[in-house]
């Protein structure tokens, strides 16, 4: 990460931003190839869109003109503005997207977003006031078949695991099975139960055991729905035996335990491990109505999940047509911190260029140019050497900055071309050579540490 004098404000050194490349065109590319398509919305939305998500109010980062404070602060009128922020997340914009654009939509709509979005929380590891955030969601016109539910964290860990970091896992559970083990043990406030299990990696069960006790929660309803959080597994017939040892039973929960058994059958199918039942997720169960899913890291548990999100029955409403959709988020700036500080993966070089054309002398930097020229023209990433130094120099500058290849102009036309990672040196013509496939650079070339 680059020096910065504004705490929560990340700016990637150039390495750094090539790993951020490689992550948001590999996620573009798995999104698109699944049939995602890709949107931008503004940055700002009106106070009462952001104020309209609950708590996350107090993290909005307000706008307001220059001119107006002036005004206001000499007594003078100024003209009423909507009040308007920075979006906070992806998915109040989005919503508001669906609904305005809801006649020139195709249903259901696959979107993906790749955008800054801006938070004034207090920083730290992992957690940014701007930050890069990549949603995907399937909204649907009235209704959603389950089936996204099974389709969209199988497409994000496929995204996720074609990344040179560690293994991920996403962790799924379902709101139904949750709140019909409450129900089953009589407990009515479910909010409170949410939160509390919510807390376990933090607290510990006894510190949730305390918490549901002040909650009203008595000590075998505690104790039942500690060890449901318990159960974490990819095998959906274990989940259901698990659960059956518990004694609880009731048609919302079955529903519920239908749909995740489900979703881990087929993901057992297509992509065996990389999704796993965690009966503990209660993050956001107040918002979403059927599959939620977190994401972690194998060997990096500490950073949190990367990814999150889960079925809504409810996206957005325009009074006559409701809006039903299935979505997950990735915190892009929050992987790609830990990537770089672990470290995850390295880039191969600082600067996309293969080639350094060197100068023998000043008088002779017209025929550096042409021979440039035509390797840029065919597409071949080439610089010209700052200055006519000596070789070594030349040679030194291309190093720093990880290029692979210096061109050496012939006096007589005989141009040669030199590896500097292996010494070997070869003749060469501007018009026929090519960059060996190894070399190559792309958005791509982030390499995974070992």
């Amino acid at each position: 990460m680059a020096r910065t004098s504004l705490s929560g404000f990340p700016e990637w050194l150039p390495e750094g931003r090539i790993i951020e490349m490689h992550v948001l065109d590999e996620l573009r590319r798995v999104f698109e190839l699944h049939g995602f398509a890709g949107i931008e919305t503004r940055a700002v939305e009106t106070l009462a869109q952001l104020e309209a998500k609950g708590e996350t109010s107090k993290e909005i980062y307000v706008l307001d003109r220059l001119q107006a404070l002036k005004a206001a602060a000499s007594g003078a009128r100024a003209p009423k503005d909507k009040g308007m922020g920075l979006h906070f997340d992806l998915t109040v914009p989005f919503a508001r997207y669906v609904v305005e654009n809801a006649n020139e939509l195709d249903f259901p709509f696959k979107r993906y977003q790749i955008q800054k979005v801006w938070r004034g929380e207090r920083p730290q590891e992992g957690r940014f006031r701007e930050f890069t955030q990549a949603d995907i969601d399937v909204v649907g016109n009235g209704e959603l078949p389950f089936h996204f539910e099974v389709d969209l964290p199988l497409v994000m860990a496929e995204a996720l695991n074609n990344l040179p970091i560690p293994p991920v896992r996403v962790l799924v559970n379902n709101r139904k099975v949750v709140q019909g083990v409450c129900e089953s043990l009589g407990v009515t406030d479910v909010e409170a139960a949410l939160r509390g299990l919510d807390k376990i990696d933090k607290i510990g069960p006894e510190g949730v055991a305390q918490e549901l006790a002040e909650s009203g929660i008595d000590g075998d309803q505690a104790s039942v729905l500690l060890q449901m959080a318990q159960i974490r597994t990819a095998d959906s017939v274990e989940v259901r035996e698990r659960l059956g040892a518990l004694g609880v039973s009731g048609e919302l929960l079955e529903q519920g335990l239908r749909e995740l058994t489900a979703l881990l059958d087929t993901a057992n199918k297509r992509m065996p491990g990389a999704v796993v039942a965690d009966l503990k997720i209660a993050r956001g169960l107040d918002y979403y109505t059927g599959s939620v899913y977190e994401s972690e890291i194998e060997g990096h548990e500490d950073l949190g999940s990367i990814c999150s999100g889960g079925r809504y029955d409810s996206l957005a409403k325009d009074g006559k047509r409701t809006y039903p959709g299935v979505g997950l988020s990735i915190g892009v700036s929050r992987l790609v911190s830990r990537m770089i500080s672990a470290p995850l993966a390295r880039a191969s070089r600082k600067v996309p260029t293969a080639v350094v054309v060197a100068v023998t002398n000043e008088e002779r930097r017209e025929r550096s140019e042409e021979i440039a020229a035509i390797l840029r023209s065919r597409g071949i990433s080439t610089d010209v050497a700052p200055s006519a130094a000596k070789f070594g120099k030349q040679i030194k500058f291309a190093d720093k900055r990880g290029i692979p290849f210096v061109w050496f102009p012939g006096e007589d036309g005989a141009d040669t071309v030199k590896d500097i990672r292996t010494g070997e040196q070869v003749d060469a013509d501007a018009a026929t050579w090519v960059v060996p496939e190894a070399s190559h650079y792309s958005r791509n070339s982030s390499q995974k540490c070992t």
